[in-house]
């Protein structure tokens, strides 16, 4: 006799005794998060009991320490907004100080913010408490993580969970945190374009080269993705870290503003018209006008909104958008035409607008028949299949901006470029400066611009027990190594003797998309200005190395010289010494090279001082047995 097992629409069957326990996919999102799981590469969304699989990235606490999360946390907007906390993504990975106050207050982001004591992490104050977003982030994932557990019957402990493409190390490193503090291990932090090409790639048996366009509530990221027999190559990646439906909400709010001629009466009174204009939103992408009440001044007024003016209002965010997508085709060196097909992701991605300018961009409509909402989650549960049970599928992503460190005159030698695949690895070689020299400054930083100071500091340590050695004979060799996150870790190496450092970097805070754009953009726009700014330093550099090497000879063999020759020398060097200091490349080059002219016979009676020393002593019959014995 057979038994059929028969489960309710939309209900995972529960895994048979003695299965290991189930590894879930999660996208949290900035509006809204899922969960879902995958079994013979057949993912799907886990459910509530409703029905409803999208959980409000919504959370609310309590005076006595209780917090909900979810449908009850954004309904609470309604009656105590001053304990409801939302958009909480777009804080992670950052400082207090790096947080704007105009943003905070100003509309995109209506929380109370505070410092922590050490001015490492923003904290949001909140029901008379203040959490940091890491924390706000693990009430989320519990939520998540209880939803899973209830629909598969089991404890759930495991998962990957996806991130925007442009997160950075701190904000990657906050997503981790959260999850453990959720009792969740991440088995891997998946891009969220990867993540979704994952998805329609295993779904459709889709090749060629795909348009990933992730509009979330917080966040913008555009992918080209190269899908060929189960490998997802990331092509290029680029993104907005501070532009999302969030932003499209704001500009609802803003012309309420204008068009009712009053203010918004603190933060509760923001967060919930917000929650209005985000109805407003929702209902235009379906519907061509709608009514709404707005709480302005302390009044209730009626708000019109019909959608071409809804579409005036985030035509400048939409393009936005596409300045970003044509940025990452010219980084892949690819044009609109061929690319096959552009996948959307993410609920902002309804807004017909948003749809108009993609297919304009592209030259065809993109590929509407997967939910945007649910495919981030449903890519994350087939990578969360394929470590724990295996697959054939190989994810290849990328670093978006290059890696590198500080080196003499404040200049930057990049180890990894952007756009390097990763995991990836990467070594190079540098030397010491000055003579002596036991100890050695290794500062990490991020960026495309040539001098330190116009990139991002991401780490500092120190490398100790270099052996007193002549300037530029050690060798310290530095290894950076990205991992399938995306985290970076850094090791440095002295080659003679082995000593060794290494740190996992983990800067206090996060950089902004916004940053991350004008870096690129600024890397271009200053690419000559940056080349002979770097050309000048290294001219500095070369001439202040010189200036060391020759006190140092002088304090052992000035004697060489004569009073004449030494005055000789002392010139040329002072002038050297004047040049370094002015913005003249060329004039310091002069000046070394006639450095170097006056110093030539001074090299040669020393490298004459030095063989006889090597020679004093040793005889004529022992030298030629020892040339003998090398020679054989």
């Amino acid at each position: 006799m057979q038994i059929l097992e028969i489960t309710e629409p939309g209900q995972t069957p529960l895994p048979h005794a003695g299965e290991a326990a189930p590894a879930v996919g999660i996208d949290l999102g900035t509006t809204n998060s899922l969960v879902a799981i995958a079994r013979d590469t057949r993912p799907e969304v886990l459910r509530d009991p409703d029905g409803d699989g999208m959980l409000p990235s919504v959370a609310a606490y309590g005076a006595d320490g209780s917090v909900m999360v979810g449908t009850a946390a954004r309904l609470a907007l309604l009656d105590r907004p001053e304990a409801v906390v939302s958009s909480i993504k777009r804080l992670m990975g950052r400082s207090y100080e790096d947080i704007a106050q105009g943003e905070a207050v100003g509309g995109q982001l209506p929380l109370a913010l505070r410092p922590s004591a050490d001015g490492r992490m923003v904290h949001v104050a909140v029901a008379g408490r203040e959490l940091t977003p890491v924390e706000i982030s693990a009430d989320i994932l519990r939520a998540l993580k209880a939803r899973a557990e209830h629909a598969l019957g089991r404890e759930v402990d495991r998962a990957v969970i996806t991130v925007p493409a442009y997160f950075d190390d701190a904000a990657r490193t906050a997503t981790r945190d959260a999850a453990r503090l959720a009792g969740l291990t991440v088995l891997r932090l998946v891009n969220e374009p990867t993540a979704a090409a994952l998805a329609y790639g295993l779904d459709k048996g889709a090749e060629g080269l795909y348009a990933i366009y992730d509009l979330g509530g917080g966040t913008f990221d555009v992918s080209i993705l190269k899908l060929e027999k189960g490998v997802f190559q990331v092509l290029a990646t680029g993104g907005d870290h501070k532009l999302g439906g969030d932003d499209f909400d704001n500009a609802i709010v803003a012309d309420v503003l204008r068009r009712s001629g009053g203010e918004m009466q603190g933060v509760a009174a923001l967060k919930q018209a917000q929650a209005l204009a985000r109805d407003a939103k929702e209902w235009l992408s379906g519907h061509e006008r709608g009514e709404w009440e707005f709480q302005v001044g302390g009044r209730r007024t009626k708000y019109q909104l019909d959608r071409a003016r809804f579409e005036g209002l985030i035509r400048d965010l939409v393009a936005r958008t596409v300045r970003t997508a044509e940025r990452v085709l010219d980084d892949a060196r690819l044009a609109p035409a061929a690319v096959k097909g552009v996948v959307l992701v993410g609920g902002s991605t309804r807004v017909p607008l948003v749809r108009r300018e993609v297919e304009r961009l592209f030259g065809r409509p993109p590929l509407g028949d997967i939910n945007p909402d649910e495919v981030v989650a449903l890519g994350a549960a087939l990578q969360a299949e394929a470590l724990t049970v295996g697959s054939d599928t190989l994810l290849l992503d990328v670093t978006p901006l290059s890696l590198g460190i500080e080196t003499m005159g404040g200049l930057v030698e990049k180890v990894i470029p952007r756009n390097t695949p990763i995991p990836s690895a990467a070594a190079q070689d540098f030397t010491t400066y000055q003579d002596g020299q036991s100890a050695m400054l290794i500062h990490v930083v991020q960026g495309e611009r040539e001098l330190v100071a116009q990139n991002r500091s991401l780490a500092r340590f120190e490398l100790h027990g270099i052996p007193p050695m002549t300037a530029g004979a050690a060798r310290i060799r530095v290894t950076f190594a990205v991992d399938a996150d995306g985290l970076l870790a850094v090791s440095a190496e002295e080659r003679t003797t082995g000593v060794q450092q290494s740190v996992e970097v983990k800067p206090s805070y996060g950089l902004s998309e916004e940053e991350m754009i004008r870096m690129l953009r600024e890397s271009m726009e200053h690419g000559q200005a940056d080349m002979e700014a770097r050309l000048l330093a290294e001219a500095r550099v070369e001439a202040e190395r010189a200036l060391l090497a020759l006190r140092s000879a002088l304090r052992l063999d000035g004697d060489l010289l004569s009073a004449d020759e030494r005055a000789a020398i002392d010139e040329a060097a002072a002038s050297v010494e004047t040049t370094v200091a002015a913005a003249d490349r060329d004039a310091i080059n002069d000046a070394a090279k006639a450095l170097e002219a006056a110093t030539q016979g001074f090299a040669e009676r020393r490298m004459d001082r030095g063989i006889r020393a090597a020679l004093k002593g040793v005889s004529l019959d022992h030298l030629a047995g020892r040339v003998s014995g090398n020679q054989a």
